[in-house]
């Protein structure tokens, strides 16, 4: 094949590799596509999730995924002694914690983690942020999540164990001897105690799997452009 002077003839085994790398760099890119659609239909789940009325947190055990990004209320009593702060929480550029205090449901036994907020790390990483939860009977609103976020590991500055890197749920049932619901409760209360409670929408990741996908589609076009090039000059170079 002649075309503007170019002589196009390729050979077999470089047309094969290069229409099995092209092809799979194709279906990685569509897979990537496809896994961007699912998190977008579940974000818009999330969504519609998190606008409906508040329900109430009973005092017996809940499931995960029935309670995960929806609008709850829960009514009790803050246990101000398990208090943690986790650690290397960033506000505005500006490191600091998340406060986490266990409430006590009603009169039971059964307890959900409150994120109460974010405070400003002092330069002494000694020193804790003073936020006291409010005595009493209380009622909590916000959003509810998971309760695990990664492995735990203890900080390194550790400040009478109260300094944690990462939650984890089971670990803080053995630290506290708790009885946990599997939620915790981001809270949104306008709570006068100086914590900052700006809570980010919950990320699809859609973005990063669209990101993906084009990467993988640029490298098959690029694939195809060498593969092309490749072949025209070897021709072109043979014909002189």
């Amino acid at each position: 094949m002649t075309i503007s002077g170019w002589r196009f003839k390729p050979r077999l085994w470089s047309t094969i590799g290069a229409a099995v790398v092209i092809t799979i760099m194709v279906q990685l890119g569509n897979w990537q596509l496809s896994r961007a659609q699912e998190k977008e239909s579940r974000q818009e789940r999330l969504d519609l999730l998190s606008q409906e009325p508040a329900v109430v947190l009973p005092p017996t055990e809940v499931k995960l995924g029935d309670f995960q990004y929806r609008q709850v209320e829960a009514q009790g009593e803050y246990v101000p002694g398990y208090t943690i702060y986790l650690d290397n929480k960033i506000y505005r550029g500006v490191a600091g914690y998340h406060v986490i205090t266990p409430l006590r449901i009603g009169t039971s036994s059964m307890h959900v983690l409150v994120n109460r907020g974010w405070a400003p790390a002092d330069r002494d990483r000694s020193k804790l942020p003073e936020v006291a939860p409010p005595s009493g009977q209380v009622s909590v609103s916000g959003i509810a999540t998971t309760a695990t976020q990664r492995t735990l590991e203890l900080s390194q500055d550790l400040v009478a164990g109260r300094v944690w890197e990462n939650l984890d749920i089971n670990r803080y049932r053995n630290a506290t001897g708790l009885t946990l619901q599997p939620v915790m409760i981001l809270q949104k209360d306008d709570v006068q105690d100086g914590l900052v409670r700006q809570w980010p929408r919950p990320d699809s990741g859609s973005a990063k799997n669209l990101g993906y996908a084009v990467q993988w589609f640029a490298m098959a076009l690029a694939v195809l452009i060498i593969y092309l090039v490749l072949s025209g000059k070897r021709e072109r170079f043979e014909k002189k």
